[in-house]
């Protein structure tokens, strides 16, 4: 039966994907004897360790958002999902392989995720990858047989901030994206018609220059 042990070697964005995507460059090893795998159904759960960085406090300012005032960070920095992935190990017969793990990125800014690399200056964003899945190999006989990949089984990576900063450049150049209900939206568009606005950065530059006049 096949023993496997992960580690994440790097990351880096797709530059030809549909939506932004990180690719997270797993290495799996057999420990032990190795086995002929036949092919390895890989799901992986990833979280962000919040806790296990430090904030500088522009940083703190803009987290607020998600874990209030910084004097309350002890109860309320937690642990939060990012998002969930799977991938198809193909076949090998060595103790080592390598693949690409897709991992989609959102710049929703109604996501816990979004609004916390957002709100980061520099670094690294400490992550947790939770594995489980299926392994398919041949055992001593030669028969097709099955086993699962460990519920222990874990990778800590810290990935740099600016791997993640580069990949939304990539794809939304100077640009963020910001969702809201129609009915804002239309009475947005309305005034951008009725002001002669050419687009919507012109029409809400406007309204936030009133805004501070009246201020």
């Amino acid at each position: 039966m096949p023993d496997l042990s992960i580690s994440v070697n790097g990351a880096m964005p797709d530059p030809y994907a549909a939506a932004p995507t990180l690719h997270l460059a797993l290495e799996l090893h057999q420990r032990g004897r190795p086995v002929p795998i036949q092919s390895i159904s890989l799901q992986c759960q990833i979280r962000i360790e919040t806790a296990k960085r430090y904030y500088a406090p522009a940083e703190q300012s803009r987290l607020s958002d998600l874990f209030g005032e910084p004097s309350r960070w002890s109860q309320t920095l937690r642990s939060l999902l990012w998002t969930h992935s799977t991938v198809v190990v193909p076949a090998f017969t060595g103790e080592r392989t390598e693949v690409n793990l897709p991992v989609p990125c959102s710049f929703d800014f109604n996501l816990a995720a979004t609004k916390y690399f957002h709100g980061l200056d520099q670094g690294v964003v400490p992550l947790l990858l939770l594995y489980s899945g299926s392994v398919f190999y041949r055992d001593e006989e030669g028969a097709l047989a099955m086993a699962l990949i460990s519920w222990n089984e874990e990778t800590h990576y810290a990935l740099p901030l600016q791997v993640w900063k580069d990949m939304m450049q990539l794809y939304y150049p100077n640009q963020h994206w910001l969702r809201v209900n129609a009915q804002v939206f239309e009475a947005l568009y309305e005034y951008k018609r009725r002001c002669g606005h050419p687009g919507f950065d012109e029409a809400l530059a406007s309204l936030l220059a009133e805004a501070k006049r009246l201020a």
